[in-house]
């Protein structure tokens, strides 16, 4: 008698299975069998099966909408076997980028969720600690094997493994998460990582995400392509990444904006560990929203990168009026000949509706615009191509005359 759990999908709801999509959602489901009609606890591994009968798929097991997702489409043991696997396949990638021996770029994203075929799972490396963000609790359940399958692959090359997900998990979970070091540990929770040769001081256990935002690596080598002469304004500026590259580029004055004061006393930090006071820089801390109402025509180049204004379809409509907004008062306020960088990290806002909504800021702007750029994440953040809803981050390069 089998002792794992058996989904049993309604006809014809296989389809997207068929086609590799590694999320099953709740109404697709017909019946839940489990053994000796135990009760199915959320983040058990369940085997999918077709109406008929036939297995199509295995996966971690979650209460919600998304109510199963998948780890495979074969009928194999997840072990630790196949964990060791499917992380090395995640390394060799990045050994394919160029970032797991680079010393220009020291901290990059090792596991990318459904990127990876690993769907609630985000591995970070800061040189020699790999961070572990579980987003589901079949994840978190199997943090261990995670962790041991990290230390096969990178042997001498990591000193330790911290667990960041007690503010990732379904809060309903009640899973009792508590952020810790799974094996190893450091002297300093904060380490300057490089990347493309600038430094970044990152501390995972009290900096957002897991530190830094990995994912904006390739977007701010353009910035600093662009910032030449430029007076730089950085608005939702986190710890300064954009600032610094754009002061890298040449810019002769940069401000940092965010609402958080810690954020922009990182900013400033990671500034005079580049530069000292060799570039005029200024760090506020204000509502980023607020503080571009009434700039007037002092900058030339200004970024707008806020955090996801839509985490999910059902505020939408209030997260495309935000992103107007504040697009609609960069763009009347700009130099003529700036450059305006613009993104949106929501998942639910696509590419075409982000471009929509800056185009609508440009017409109450009354300004000529043109596109120089259509952005995404970088190659360390891949997109699983049966899985189209991972191109999560959007963003233009725009010229205004």
């Amino acid at each position: 008698m089998t002792t794992t759990a058996q989904i049993i999908l309604r006809r014809g709801k296989e389809e997207s299975l068929l086609r590799r999509h590694p999320w099953i959602f709740s109404g697709a489901i017909e019946q839940i069998k489990t053994p000796a009609a135990t009760p199915l606890h959320e983040g058990a591994l369940v085997e999918v099966y077709t109406r008929s009968g036939e297995f199509i798929a295995q996966g971690h097991y979650q209460i919600g909408s998304i109510a199963v997702r998948v780890l495979s489409f074969e009928q194999e043991p997840i072990d630790q076997a196949w964990w060791n696997h499917r992380i090395e396949v995640a390394y060799h990638v990045r050994t394919t980028l160029g970032l797991t021996h680079s010393t220009e770029t020291t901290c990059y994203r090792l596991i990318h969720g459904e990127g990876d075929s690993l769907p609630g799972l985000v591995v970070d490396i800061y040189g020699s600690t790999a961070v572990v963000q579980c987003h589901s609790v079949g994840m978190y359940l199997a943090r261990y094997q995670i962790a041991e399958a990290l230390r096969t692959v990178y042997g001498d090359g990591l000193t330790a493994i911290y667990d960041k997900s007690s503010q990732t998990l379904p809060y309903k979970a009640n899973t009792g998460a508590v952020d810790g070091y799974l094996w190893g540990s450091t002297e300093s929770p904060s380490q300057v990582v490089r990347e493309n040769g600038l430094q970044f001081a990152v501390n995972w256990e009290a900096g957002q995400k897991t530190g830094f935002f990995l994912d904006q690596r390739e977007n701010r080598e353009l910035v600093k392509r662009y910032a030449k002469g430029r007076t730089v304004l950085n608005t939702f500026c986190y710890t300064g990444g954009f600032s610094v590259y754009a002061a890298e580029g040449g810019a002769v004055e940069v401000c940092s904006v965010d609402s958080s004061e810690r954020a922009v006393q990182l900013a400033a930090e990671n500034m005079e560990l580049n530069f000292g006071d060799r570039v005029p820089h200024t760090a506020v801390a204000a509502d980023a929203v607020e503080y571009i109402r009434d700039i007037g025509s002092r900058y030339d180049l200004i970024i707008l990168d806020p955090p996801a204004f839509a985490k999910h379809h059902k505020v939408l409509g209030n997260a495309m009026q935000g992103y107007k907004r504040i697009n609609a008062r960069a763009l009347a306020q700009i130099k003529p000949g700036g450059i305006l960088f613009t993104f949106s990290c929501s998942q639910a806002v696509s590419k075409e509706l982000f471009r929509t909504t800056v185009f609508s800021a440009a017409a109450i702007a009354g300004r000529k615009v043109r596109i120089l750029h259509q952005l995404t994440q970088p190659a360390d953040h891949p997109i699983n191509i049966y899985h189209p809803e991972g191109e999560y981050l959007k963003g233009l390069v725009l010229y205004v005359e």
